[in-house]
């Protein structure tokens, strides 16, 4: 069980290190445009590029941030209850995102299927196989989902979830 937990940390851990990898990648792309530019050269697709790579920072980070606390969460609601409805409350929303999640994840599947399988590419100057960038979706979608469902079952089976929250986050308030 303690591998299989090192396994799903590090697992969001990669994820949130590859998307921060694309967040540096935009910058990159950015100034070599800039450059590009001053110089007189023309770099063709850099917005295309920096757009997949933003696509990419997105999903990639989706569960790293939720496992830290980033992403938004009312919880007006939750702190009012007490605790039996509370977790219940918890364990509902936790499996409706993760179902959600598992939709998406389905569904982002076939779509880059069929993106791969008719041969689609962008209609911009890069040209770029589409099913390329749009499994990045895939793979951060279903990390999400893996990510969600990991905190649905510690929550059934410990009682809570895994979700952690920092100082500096907590001093902006909710």
């Amino acid at each position: 069980m303690k591998a299989l937990r090192k396994s799903l940390d590090a697992l969001y851990l990669i994820s949130g290190a590859l998307a921060a990898a694309c967040l540096v990648a935009i910058l990159l792309l950015i100034v070599v445009q800039m450059v590009a530019r001053w110089t007189g050269e023309v770099f063709p697709g850099a917005a295309s590029y920096a757009g997949y790579a933003m696509a990419g920072a997105s999903f990639l980070a989706f569960a790293n941030a939720l496992n830290r606390g980033a992403h938004i969460r009312v919880s007006v609601l939750l702190n009012a209850l007490p605790n039996g409805p509370k977790r219940l409350l918890d364990i509902w929303c936790f499996g409706l995102a993760a179902a959600i999640a598992w939709y998406f994840t389905f569904y982002a599947y076939w779509f880059v299927y069929w993106s791969w399988k008719f041969n689609e590419v962008s209609q911009a100057q890069d040209a770029t196989a589409l099913w390329i960038p749009q499994s990045v979706m895939v793979v951060g979608g279903a990390i999400l989902a893996i990510a969600l469902t990991d905190n649905l079952v510690n929550l059934i089976v410990k009682g809570e979830h895994r979700l952690t929250r920092d100082l500096v986050d907590q001093s902006f308030g909710e």
